[in-house]
């Protein structure tokens, strides 16, 4: 027996909510940690957030240069202290190395634009798809003038005229 459209749509919520508890349940369970980090992951937490005062684009967990080793080593011996916390200890290293080493800029001051200016920038492009979207809806739905009318009445009689001659047996 097939489905009437009702029970289609009326169907169509439910596997929505189901796809959406899905992927919330996998989102969760790949996010999921079992717990405290152990010293280790401590460190390489920290150091993939820091970049090498150095080198180019490399993080102080990537970079083997001698900078990047000083950094991964107050970091082991601040983590191993068990007192700082890892943004204390990203701030020190900030405070020792500058501003530059810092990968993920701070959500404050100047820096904050990096993290609001993208949001705006779609939100501004939502906002200017919708407008254009519905201009162009009402432009559609203007009426059909006297004018029209006589046009397509024309366009129709040329292709029945032209049709008839067509149709015409060869003699």
């Amino acid at each position: 027996m097939a489905a009437t459209t009702y029970q289609r749509v009326k169907r169509g919520p439910g596997w929505i909510v189901l796809a959406v508890v899905v992927v919330a349940l996998m989102a969760y369970g790949v996010g999921r940690t079992d717990g405290r980090l152990s010293p280790a992951e401590r460190v390489e937490s920290i150091s993939k957030r820091l970049a090498c005062p150095v080198c180019d684009g490399e993080s102080v967990f990537e970079s083997r240069n001698t900078a990047s080793n000083a950094i991964r080593n107050e970091i082991e011996v601040q983590v191993a202290g068990g007192v700082a916390s890892d943004d204390e200890i990203i701030t020190f290293i900030e405070q020792r190395y500058g501003g530059q080493v810092l990968l993920v800029p701070k959500a404050e001051g100047v820096d904050a634009l990096v993290w609001i200016l993208p949001v705006v920038a779609a939100v501004a492009g939502v906002t200017g798809l919708a407008l254009v979207f519905r201009t162009w809806q009402r432009a559609g739905t203007g009426s059909v003038t006297d004018d029209d009318r006589a046009l397509v009445e024309r366009a129709l009689r040329d292709e029945r005229g032209a049709r008839d001659d067509h149709d015409e047996p060869e003699r």
